[in-house]
C-alpha cells in the first residue's frame, strides 16, 4: 500500500471526508471562477484555451468524486449519513458537468460575444458556489447551524435571480428583440438552459445540506 493511501486509511473518518469534500468544493469554486472568465471573454481563441482548462478541471473533479465514493465503500461508519455524502458529491459533480457543457457549447457554436445575461449568469453561479463552499466546510460542526442556514437561504435567493434572468432572456430571444436568426436563437436557448440547470443543481445541493442539519440536530 502506498504511503499516502496508508495515511488516508488511518485518518479519522470525519477528517478523511472533511478533507475530500473540502477539496471538492474548492475545486468547483475554481472551475466556476474559470467559467466566469470564459463567459466574460469576447475572444473565441481565448475561450478555446480556457475551455480546455475547464475540461481538465472537470476530469479532476470526476477523480475527486471517485475518491469520495471509494471512501464511502471502504468506511464502515461514516461521520454523516452515507447517502447524504453520496448526494453531496454527486451534486457537486453535476454542477461542474453543467458548467463544462455550457462552455463546450460556446466553442462548438463558435460564439465570441459576451452578452450581459451570460455574464450575469456566470456571476450568479460564482456566488452560489462560494456559498456552497462555505456551507459545506461548516457541516462538521453543527454549532454552525445558523450560518449554514443563511447560506442555504442565500443560494435560494440567487437561484431566484437566475430564474428571472433566464425567463427574461428567453422571452427576449423569442420576441426577436436580439435581432437573432432562428438558428442563433436555438443556440442561445441551449446555452441559457444549461446555465439554468447549473443553478437548479446548486439549489438541489442545499436540500442535501438541509438533510444533514435535520438528521444531526
Amino acid at each position: 500500500m502506498r504511503g499516502d493511501k496508508i495515511v488516508k486509511f488511518f485518518m479519522p473518518k470525519e477528517e478523511r471526508f472533511h478533507e475530500l469534500l473540502d477539496r471538492d468544493t474548492q475545486h468547483l469554486l475554481r472551475a466556476a471562477r474559470l467559467f466566469g472568465e470564459i463567459a466574460a471573454s469576447q475572444s473565441l481563441d481565448v475561450r478555446r484555451t480556457k475551455v480546455a482548462e475547464l475540461k481538465a478541471l472537470e476530469h479532476e473533479g470526476d477523480q475527486i468524486t471517485k475518491e469520495i465514493f471509494d471512501a464511502l465503500n471502504s468506511t464502515f461508519i461514516t461521520p454523516l449519513d452515507r447517502e447524504d455524502i453520496r448526494v453531496i458529491a454527486s451534486d457537486l459533480d453535476d454542477i461542474l458537468d453543467y458548467l463544462e457543457g455550457v462552455a463546450q457549447f460556446l466553442i462548438l457554436f463558435e460564439i465570441g460575444e459576451s452578452p450581459p445575461p451570460l455574464r450575469k449568469f456566470a456571476e450568479i453561479i460564482v456566488s452560489m458556489v462560494e456559498e456552497i463552499h462555505k456551507a459545506t466546510s461548516l457541516i462538521w460542526d453543527l454549532g454552525n447551524d445558523k450560518v449554514i442556514r443563511e447560506s442555504i437561504v442565500r443560494i435560494s435567493q440567487l437561484e431566484n435571480e437566475a430564474d428571472t434572468v433566464y425567463f427574461s432572456v428567453i422571452a427576449e430571444l423569442f420576441r426577436g428583440g436580439e435581432g437573432k436568426k432562428p438558428l442563433e436563437i436555438m443556440k442561445w436557448k441551449e446555452i441559457y438552459q444549461g446555465l439554468e440547470d447549473a443553478c437548479d443543481e446548486c439549489k438541489d445541493f442545499t436540500h442535501a445540506l438541509g438533510n444533514v442539519l435535520v438528521k444531526n440536530a
